[in-house]
């Protein structure tokens, strides 16, 4: 896989990701606009970038655990995938679960991506599948 992630900035005072610390597995995104919002809402949040991920990859929009341990701040979609071939905005759909307002401000770190290689099936069509241990459990059948 190719280790390179091209990152275009598209809005003025956009930032390029980042790693925090070494060996962490997700980069940083950062807001480019101030918005409020309210408990129970959610607000898609520009980041001012585009990428061209390596070919064969995606990228996962993940929440940042401290936004969320300590404002209720999650995505609404997680984890939000960018495929390899979208050259658009990178935006970040936030939702709040918690009790108060929270302020997006320019430059906060919002959410964390991670660039995955991604594996192509071929689909085909068969009459039989294979047991298995598990067979049709769902949800709850291994205990809470």
């Amino acid at each position: 896989m190719n280790d390179q992630l091209k990152v275009k900035l598209i809005k003025e005072d956009a930032k390029l990701p980042q790693y925090a610390n070494p060996g962490d597995a997700g980069l940083d995104l950062f807001s480019v606009e101030e918005k409020i919002i309210k408990p129970g809402e959610f607000e898609l949040i520009s980041t001012g970038i585009s990428l061209e991920l390596p070919p064969g990859t995606e990228a996962q929009v993940r929440p940042r655990s401290g936004l969320a341990l300590k404002h209720g701040i999650t995505l609404l979609n997680s984890p939000g995938t960018i495929d390899e071939g979208y050259r658009g905005e990178v935006k970040v759909m936030l939702i709040n679960h918690g009790k108060k307002e929270f302020k997006v401000e320019k430059h906060m770190r919002i959410a964390q991506m991670v660039v995955a290689p991604v594996t192509r099936m071929n689909v085909i069509e068969v009459e039989e599948i294979s047991d298995s241990v598990r067979g049709e459990g769902g949800f709850g059948s291994t205990g809470w």
